[in-house]
Formats: C-alpha cells, structure tokens, sequence
C-alpha cells in the first residue's frame, strides 16, 4: 500500500451541524430496530476511545441495545484481536483499528466485514457519508473493500515548555538541527528536567520516526528494497536515536504515548514529540495549560511531512450481528458525536466548515487549542500516511524499525550494522509480497 497524502479536501474543520437530539434522530430511521441486543466493542484505551466511551450510556437509550466494551491497552488489544479472529470467533462484532499500520493484514486474513453497503442502505439521513475524510476512507478501502469508518485524524506534534524555552532563551525550533541544539541548552540550563521525549518503545517507535524520516528526504522502499541504509535512512535513524539517547528520559526504550504524556503532564519534561490526541491527556488538571506551545515537528531538508493517519472501526467478519455492529459504527462516527468528541480534544475526520459557533468558542478559550487546530492544519495539508512499510506485513516492518531504533540508543551497534541487519529483515518482508 502506497503512502497516501492527506490534500486539504481533509482539512480538520468541523460540520456546522446542531446537536440533534436521539429522539429527533430516531424521528426518520429506526434506531430501536436491534433492541435487546448486545454488541461487544474490543477497544484500544486512547483518548480517542475514551472521549467516543463518554456517550456509551446515549448509544444504548437511543439504541435500546447494551454496548459491552472490552478495552486494554494498545498492545494488549492485538493480542487479543488475533486470538479471537484466528479462532474464527462471534465474541467480538466491533473493533478499533489502523488501516495505516494493519489494514492490508487484516484484510487479507478476511477478518473485516465490507461496510460499503452499509453505510449507504443502513444510515440514517443525518450520516452524511460523503461528509467523512475522502483520503480517510481511501486508505480504509482494499480491494474494493470499505473495512473501517474514520474516527479521527491525528499524528505527532510537538508540545513544548514555553515557560522553560523562555528561562533558557530558546527560540521554538525551526529545524530538527534547531529542536537537538534546544534540547542540549535545555540539559544545560535546567537540569532538572528532560530535555525530549518521544517513542522509544520497538512497536511504537515507527509512528513518530517516520515523522523524521519523512522530513529529511527519506523512504522506506526505492526500487523494491528496504531504503535505511541510505544516506537519508542513516540521518533520520541518527538523529531520533541520538535525540532520545542524549536527551530522553531513563528507559526510554520503553516509552510509548502513556509514559509520554505523564511525564511531559507533569512537568518533568520540556519537549515531547506525541499524538495530537494527547491534547486532552496532557492538558489534564490545567498545569500545561498555560506554558505550553505546540507545533508540527521541526523541518528537514524536504521540509515538513508530517505523519497523518486515523483510528477506524470496523466490523469483524466473525460477528453474528453485523447490522447491529453497524448501528454502533455509524452512531459512533456520526456529525453530532464526532463533534462531541472534537469538543475534548478529538480531530474529527469530516472536512467541513470551521465556524461551528461551540468549536469556535472552544478553539478560541485558550491559545493552546489555536496552536492545536494550526498545527493539525499542516497534517491534514502535508502529511502523509506511511508509517512503517507499505506492504501486508506492515506490523512486522515496525518492530525492525524499532530495533534498529533501539540497537542505537543503547549502543549495541554502530550505525552501519544496524540499518544493514534492518535492512536484510526488511528485505525478507518485502518479498513475502
């Protein structure tokens, strides 16, 4: 699957829609239709799903059916939804996914239901199919297949201590030359602090350093061979590592987004370089609030490529109830909650206009928000979905990124060898087609 750029028809601006109520919705489409059922929801706890799991308790009065969410953290999540899907079970009829990491996989295996027609005989007029991210739903389709319904839009963005950059006389940083010379003043100046952090964790590191690679001038693949060991490959591999080797945290290597965030929420950090969704995580009990400046992370030599991607739902191809599967989907990715869930924090995946009054008085409370909506602007209009390799084994090109990755900040090998023994596993993946 080919790196998909996000065109500004993806702008992260919200429908101007009102709030309906369940009743004035279920006035024109039988919301009750699957009353008594129960659809399970297997769910990666992230502020994505945590914002949707607010509503629960108005999906079932609206529905009349109970929502059983079995949540676990990220990793846990995938273990649980192979065991399920290889055992061919009905336990599981809705499930948070990433096309951009698992998609080609999972549909390959045929573990997601085909939601094309669905969403256009089964949705309620309110819906608006059309209204969701066009490049996000692209990158939810394989084989002529609709497999998920965006979310959200997110990526890495970089939250920073302004309070901290100002006691230090730091400038916000332009460049990824500019952010390695801001934190080395930082380990200077105050050391009681982090200087920078970001993913360190082998299956998570992928997210954020393809950010980097993207930034200056590299790819994954040229000509059909894994591209690390390029000069380019050899800069962006050098500079994360050397970033969080230098100026990250103890442990580091073990670091994903919830260790991120509660240090740089509690004020142990002066950089982090995180999902855009961690807004709602990091802004938490108000410390951030006020010192904190966000931006896309700083630019290369190709400028700035931001990683942009989306979590999805899907229908397992397992479930017994698919249509009620798809009542929770559409409710769950409708106008009126996704704009719920951007109201904490959420991009929502519906390019529309962005004069929605309660966005704009949301946006407009606090300039960490402005700096929030400026910098999910450039994802939407720069970015790009590639992270990790774009082939069916995606989830497996990761953990070599992240070794590679790892191999570095603990100096188990020099450089060279790293992207070589990355490269040959690569290779191997590649050609499983």
């Amino acid at each position: 699957m080919m790196a998909r750029m996000f065109a500004a028809c993806a702008a992260l601006t919200l429908v101007a829609v009102g709030t309906a109520t369940p009743s004035a919705r279920a006035a024109d489409f039988d919301w009750k239709k699957f009353q008594g059922k129960t659809v399970t929801f297997l769910v990666n706890n992230n502020p994505v799903a945590q914002a949707l799991l607010t509503y629960k308790s108005d999906f079932e009065k609206l529905t009349g059916m109970t929502l059983k969410v079995d949540s676990y953290q990220e990793q846990q999540m995938r273990q649980r939804l192979v065991t399920v899907m290889n055992a061919r079970s009905d336990e599981v009829d809705v499930f948070m996914t990433l096309p951009s990491r698992e998609g080609e996989q999972f549909a390959a295996a045929g573990w997601y239901a085909d939601l094309s027609a669905m969403s256009k005989d089964q949705a309620a007029k309110d819906y608006d199919l059309a209204g969701l991210s066009q490049a996000l739903r692209k990158a939810g389709t394989f084989n002529g297949k609709l497999t998920s319904m965006p979310m959200n839009i997110e990526g890495p963005i970089l939250y920073y201590r302004t309070d901290i950059f100002k006691k230090c006389g730091i400038e916000a940083p332009a460049t990824i030359k500019d952010l390695e010379a801001a934190a080395q003043k930082i380990k200077s100046c105050d050391s009681a602090v982090t200087p920078f952090v970001s993913r360190g964790l082998k299956p998570a590191v992928a997210y954020t350093f393809s950010n980097v690679l993207h930034n200056v001038g590299g790819s994954y693949i040229v000509d059909g061979k894994s591209n690390l060991c390029s000069p380019k490959g050899k800069e962006a591999l050098e500079s994360y590592s050397r970033l969080l080797r230098d100026f990250g945290p103890p442990g580091v290597v073990n670091y994903s987004f919830q260790q991120i965030s509660a240090l740089y929420r509690s004020g142990r950090a002066a950089m982090s370089f995180e999902s855009s969704n961690e807004l709602r995580t990091v802004m938490e009990g108000g410390a951030r609030l006020k010192d904190t400046g966000l931006a896309p992370f700083p630019a290369g030599e190709a400028g700035q490529v931001p990683t942009a991607i989306g979590w999805g739902m899907a229908v397992s191809a397992h479930s017994k109830q698919p249509d009620a599967g798809w009542y929770f989907v559409q409710w769950a990715t409708s106008p009126e909650i996704q704009k719920r869930m951007a109201l904490q924090g959420i991009a929502p995946p519906r390019p529309a206009v962005a004069n929605d009054p309660e966005y704009r008085k949301w946006i407009e409370e606090e300039p960490v928000r402005k700096q929030w909506q400026a910098a999910l602007d450039v994802l939407a209009t720069k970015g790009s979905s590639e992270v990790g390799y774009p082939i069916v084994a995606n989830p497996e090109s990761r953990e070599f990124i992240g070794q590679a990755v790892q191999d570095l900040i603990l100096k188990q090998k020099p450089i060279d060898q790293a992207c070589a023994d990355a490269d040959k596993a690569l290779d191997a993946l590649i050609a499983q087609k």
